[in-house]
């Protein structure tokens, strides 16, 4: 019987969402019940299983989590209730996770991909009714520093500096007097399921304005702008946003010539970064990029390839593999002259215990070992 992996969705405590992926959906939610798997989930108890679905392989079902982990909060509480028609809606490009409703009275929710079916697990309709102000993840949001952009040119560099804040958890984006004016098409495709962020960007006619709510303004700048101020790392900057109380924003300029000396004098600090002093050009979302991971390092995300490794394979498995190898080698006299052989045993034994094999890896060596040992097969 083939194996199933499943995609699936918890909601933590906190009343954020959590993505993953595995080959054993029950004992993968009792550990995140119980707080073995470490991590987001740990510190986010008590959670609910809200939606998962199986696939054939352990990619598909991976690439479904990463593509759902970008959806924005409101196209995943769709996704919970089982409402087709606002996936569908939100979607606005690039569906890679299309779901189908089934008409059933008084089961969940299903949906027929490729002939699988998806289970839903149904959330309650209210909650995604409920004013996001309510949440405390929103309250938490407040931590997080928002990103500002003044006078950003192209809708592109505003979209990939969205999914830059959002690879890092970064969610609030505010645009001064955009050049093309807001919303911008341009924006969406770039920004790569970021959605979120770009949905909820507000626009404001000054810096003055969009910072108004700010105890700590960092402008980001390369050159020298006659402006005496505290010069900080994206580092530092974290650090000082992490440890600080009131709202802390990241002021970004324009692409073609940064931040006016005007800008810069609004802001508490320079934040700068150690760069080629003969190419100190960085693109919009670079600096983004820059800051928004420096910021991330202060808080603990999830490494999402972490997940699901194959244990360790066992030293008895090992020890089989390189028996099995020496058997092969021995009438073939790989390990003359006797006086050397035990050193080249050893020798062999080291270089086959370094890389860690897996189980499965040792499985798949000893399998080309076996084949390695029949005669030839005649054509």
């Amino acid at each position: 019987m083939a194996e199933d992996f499943y995609a699936y969705m918890l909601r933590c405590a906190d009343g954020s969402y959590y993505v993953g992926h595995t080959d054993d959906l029950e004992p993968r939610i009792e550990a995140h019940q119980n707080g073995s798997l470490g991590g987001y989930t740990a510190r986010r108890r008590p959670v609910e299983l809200v939606w998962s679905a199986d696939f054939p392989t352990r990619d598909e079902a991976f690439e479904a989590e990463r593509k759902i982990k970008g959806w924005s909060r409101a196209k995943k509480q769709a996704l919970i209730r089982g409402d087709w028609a606002a996936v569908q809606r939100l979607a606005k490009r690039h569906r890679s996770f299309e779901t189908k409703p089934q008409p059933a009275a008084s089961a969940s929710p299903q949906d027929e991909r490729a002939g699988r079916i998806c289970h839903i697990t149904p959330a309650h309709p209210e909650e995604g009714l409920k004013p996001q102000a309510e949440s405390p993840s929103r309250r938490a949001a407040s931590e997080m520093p928002i990103i500002v952009l003044v006078r950003p040119q192209l809708g592109e560099n505003i979209g990939k500096a969205a999914r830059a804040m959002l690879n890092f958890g970064l969610t609030e984006m505010r645009l001064v007097a955009p050049r093309d004016g807001w919303p911008n098409p341009k924006a969406g495709p770039a920004a790569a399921g970021a959605d979120a962020v770009l949905e909820n960007a507000a626009v404001h006619d000054t810096l003055a304005d969009a910072v108004a709510d700010c105890a700590h303004v960092y402008a980001t700048t390369v050159r020298k702008r006659g402006v005496t101020k505290p010069v900080v790392t994206p580092e530092e900057a974290a650090a000082q946003i992490a440890a600080a109380e009131g709202r802390s924003a990241l002021v970004f300029g324009p692409e073609r010539s940064g931040l006016e000396t005007d800008d810069v004098a609004l802001a508490r600090a320079i934040l700068t970064v150690p760069i080629n002093p003969e190419f100190g050009s960085l693109n919009l979302a670079q600096a983004v990029i820059l800051c928004a991971y420096e910021w991330s390092k202060t808080r603990d995300l999830v490494q999402p390839t972490s997940e699901d490794l194959l244990p360790p394979a066992s030293q008895d498995e090992l020890e089989g593999m390189i028996a099995q190898l020496e058997t092969m080698l021995e009438p073939r006299g790989y390990f003359l002259p006797e006086s050397r052989a035990a050193s080249t045993r050893r020798t062999l034994r080291t270089m086959l215990t370094k890389p860690g094999w897996n189980h499965l890896e040792v499985r798949t060596m000893r399998g080309v070992l076996s084949s390695l040992e029949r005669r030839p097969r005649e054509n």
